[in-house]
């Protein structure tokens, strides 16, 4: 009899061992990198460009701070937060997966942005940083794809300054019934075959939608980071609760 069977996670609806989820995800996202933008304003019809705009107004982001776009993706949110901390500021874009970051890198470096901005792979269970290093950290559509979520935000609250916010912007429940089965139909009919036809990957599309419904719902999520140590943890439902801005301080 096997007393030490190996843990297990879900990816998407599967169930799958932990130590393979990684793996599994960062597989999604080679797939998808080089489409990601064009899908993304095609998923949400642009509007995904609205929550990104309310994460800044609330990050507090000031010249000379320093910021970790975790999860950061094709950097979105680091071009942003690159022209507000200014030649004495840096921001760090981190991302597990090799194929996002290259993509980020260049579509920043097309933009101009060059000068206060490093690109670090890392895991967010384990965040390559001393104690005390970032005056904010955002998470954007990242946190459902970390294998152990309240690992990372232990990690994320131990590389911020005191005084400094984290800022998770995520899919989350949708608030009223008629929103959430419309989300539903959306998310399981028509984002796979949207998938399909521009990425030429239904698969990968079909796992994202997956992936939303298995994360934790706002008051779970709250409950986490209050968890993790943070304090003063709210949130605000954008577009009906179909995502959610969490937030959280370090003190």
């Amino acid at each position: 009899m096997n007393e030490n069977p190996e843990k297990t996670t879900h990816f998407g609806y599967k169930t799958v061992a932990e130590t393979e989820k990684a793996s599994m995800v960062a597989d999604v996202f080679h797939s998808v990198a080089t489409k990601y933008d064009v899908m993304n304003d095609l998923m949400s019809f642009g509007i995904h460009r609205l929550w990104k705009r309310q994460t800044i107004a609330s990050s507090g982001v000031r010249k000379g701070h320093q910021v970790l776009d975790l999860a950061g993706g094709t950097g979105d949110l680091t071009a942003k937060f690159s022209q507000l901390v200014g030649d004495t500021g840096q921001v760090v874009l981190g991302d597990i997966n090799s194929s996002m970051l290259k993509v980020g890198r260049e579509k920043l470096h097309n933009l101009g942005l060059v000068g206060n901005i490093d690109y670090v792979q890392m895991n967010a269970e384990a965040l390559p940083f001393p104690d005390n290093s970032f005056d904010l950290i955002t998470i954007a559509f990242g946190l459902r794809n970390v294998t152990d979520q309240n690992k990372a935000l232990r990690s994320m609250y131990r590389i911020l300054k005191p005084g400094g916010r984290l800022l998770v912007l995520e899919f989350s429940k949708p608030e009223h019934q008629v929103l959430s089965k419309a989300y539903d139909f959306y998310s399981f009919n028509l984002l796979p075959k949207m998938g399909e036809l521009v990425a030429n990957d239904g698969e990968s599309y079909k796992y994202l939608a997956e992936s939303i419904r298995m994360h934790p719902d706002q008051e779970t999520l709250k409950a986490m980071m209050n968890e993790a140590g943070f304090e003063q943890t709210t949130y605000q439902n954008l577009t009906g609760g179909i995502v959610a801005l969490h937030r959280g301080f370090k003190y």
